[in-house]
């Protein structure tokens, strides 16, 4: 699947999407709860201060003496100690708004960051066990957007913004409730006018997953364009590419411009809407209060409360109104999540699978198939034998399929037709992780983790002791290197380990092989990309690795090549020639012979007789 082909098509099912997230919102409900309780008061004390107004405007600015009875005592409150009392009492609200808001603020973040950090952790695992071809699918700048950026999008966001809706329901709530008791005619129109003005957010909803769909996809590509600046920075430098890279940038970003500006332009009425109804019915509410004062149906100060209520009630609508908005895309982004979630790798184990322990016999490719893109054959009805302990050196053109053949044996394929088998079993039977376990594999250009020298080695087997782990450093030819560093085996490598050169990362990369310790031993190009002194030491690094081992080795060296049991030439996915160097060098118009007589003779020559 390419995930730059989102569409998010179950972000409208809100239901469906809130029973995938409720089992990472579950181990945390007690604090969401908590959070709830805190918001429904830290919400219904926005009326306070309205409701304050009709008391302060009818006994303090009326001169009133304000009386009422509590357990037949009879309570007496003049203007003055009323013109004390309310300001406090105000103050003191505010006071315990603000603990509250602080609470409810706290255990949004808590756990907002933790169920973020839940629904990652498995969005990783799950990326971490896809198959490589899903890689080779998907730019790093998109997986990145849709791994990391999606989830904190989706589950961050969904507590905050369900609190922010509560605080703002229960907030607007309080301020009716004030409305209504300063006069149920008026209130019955304030929220009709306000229930209209609502209506706006509903509308916008595909625009929303339209732009945000949209911008992932950009911010994919951006992301992507800075990590290839960044690992591609020598050949942006060597041949100029600086202004490319920053046209690119900028293309995409201006892209991102336009979409949102897009979705503005669809959106951005709404609020000038809202606040156009919002108007007219603070009007109707102007002109019908002044009838209610005129005609002693309602006193001036229940008034001043009632518009305060009015004017108080926009925040948490218009606040109401931008966080559905801002659900609208969380969801989107959610729908996205729950995509990747219901990816499955196409590398997997069988029901059942068994263990492989070790090679006893062989390994048979028998009528092997294989294609990358359906209709392009790359391997083409390959038949092959190889001994337990052989070592068969893959020659051929460039691009003839030599790779993607030793590639197939850990299953970082699964072949189309035919089979490949490990002692006569074919190896989807066996477990992926005894599969590996028993394979090891030196790149043309390996990856070195960041870490230090140590850990890249024990990555072959953590469970290695100190004897065996300074027996692969001696037998990778690493002594005299890491006696040179300054902290020796313990020093730290950059990112990918360029502070070491390509023959210091061969070797380290082939004593982490050696560590391994597997029956089978995959070498592709290993030294195709060294120097003649540096290809010298991994040469011999090499030759202790392959000692005892059945080897798959693809080289473009032809020393390493001449010493291999057996030669298979691949031209377009086919075995088209098997046998010794000797064997192979004497057919006639063969096709060894020209790969020999043109790649292989120079190098023959300039070895020293």
């Amino acid at each position: 699947m390419k995930l730059n082909n989102t569409t998010a098509q179950n972000s409208f099912k809100y239901g469906w999407l809130l029973s995938r997230i409720f089992p990472y919102i579950k181990p945390y409900m007690f604090r969401i709860i908590l959070g709830f309780i805190i918001a429904v008061p830290f919400g219904l004390l926005d009326g306070v201060t309205a409701f304050a107004l009709k008391p302060y405007m009818d006994y303090v600015i009326g001169a009133k003496t304000f009386e009422f009875d509590i357990l037949n005592i009879h309570i007496t409150i003049t203007s003055i100690q009323m013109a004390v009392i309310i300001p406090f009492a105000v103050i003191l609200f505010a006071v315990v708004q603000g603990v509250l808001r602080y609470l409810n603020g706290y255990l949004s973040t808590w756990t907002s960051q933790k169920i973020t950090n839940d629904v990652k952790y498995d969005l990783f695992y799950r990326l971490i066990y896809m198959h490589p071809q899903f890689f080779d699918e998907n730019s790093s700048g998109v997986i990145i957007q849709r791994y990391m950026g999606d989830p904190g999008t989706a589950s961050a966001g969904i507590v905050e913004q369900l609190k922010t809706m509560t605080t703002s329901i229960f907030g607007a709530l309080g301020l009716i409730g004030v409305m209504i008791y300063s006069s149920w005619k008026l209130a019955f129109i304030g929220v009709l006018v306000l229930c209209i003005a609502f209506v706006p957010v509903v509308l916008i909803r595909k625009r929303i997953k339209e732009a945000s769909n949209r911008n992932m996809v950009i911010g994919g590509n951006i992301t992507t364009n800075i990590n290839e600046t960044y690992s591609g920075n020598k050949v942006m430098a060597a041949y100029s590419l600086q202004e490319r890279q920053y046209e690119y940038f900028k293309e995409q970003t201006h892209e991102s411009f336009n979409v949102n500006m897009s979705l503005y332009k669809r959106s951005g009425w709404m609020s000038p809407l809202m606040y156009l109804i919002a108007s007219f019915g603070i009007a109707i509410v102007l002109g019908y209060g002044t009838y209610l004062i005129n005609s002693n149906q309602m006193t001036a100060g229940s008034f001043a409360s009632f518009v305060t209520s009015l004017l108080l009630l926009y925040k948490p609508v218009k606040t109401l109104g931008n966080t559905l908005t801002g659900i609208q895309g969380i969801f989107v982004a959610m729908g996205r999540v729950f995509e990747l979630f219901d990816l499955e790798s196409e590398i997997k184990d069988c029901e059942n699978p068994i263990e492989l322990k070790g090679l006893n016999n062989g390994i048979s490719f028998e009528h092997v198939d294989f294609e990358y893109i359906e209709g392009h054959k790359v391997i083409k009805d390959l038949t092959l034998y190889v001994k337990k302990n052989e070592t068969l050196a893959i020659v051929g053109n460039s691009g003839g399929g030599k790779s993607t053949l030793v590639n197939l044996i850990p299953r970082f394929y699964d072949i189309k037709s035919g089979s490949i088998k490990i002692d006569d079993i074919d190896i989807r039977r066996y477990s992926l992780e005894s599969l590996r376990h028993n394979i090891s594999m030196v790149f043309q250009d390996n990856f070195l983790y960041t870490g230090t020298i140590k850990d890249n080695i024990m990555m072959g087997n953590p469970n290695a002791s100190q004897e065996e782990l300074e027996y692969a450093i001696k037998a990778a030819h690493l002594e005299e290197m890491i006696k040179e560093l300054p902290d020796g085996i313990e020093t730290m490598l950059g990112e990918r380990g360029l502070t070491l050169s390509g023959g210091q990362r061969q070797r380290v990369a082939i004593a982490r092989a050696m560590l391994r310790n597997a029956p089978i031993v995959i070498l592709d190009e290993a030294t195709s990309a060294l120097d003649n002194e540096s290809e010298a030491i991994v040469q011999k690094a090499m030759d202790n690795l392959m000692q005892n081992k059945t080897v798959f080795i693809i080289a473009h060296r032809l020393s390493t090549i001449k010493n291999a049991d057996r030669i298979a030439v691949i031209n377009e996915g086919e075995l088209v020639e098997l046998g010794t160097h000797e064997e192979l060098i004497n057919i006639k118009d063969g096709q060894y012979k020209v790969l020999y007589d043109v790649q292989f003779k120079k190098q023959e020559e300039m070895i020293p007789g």
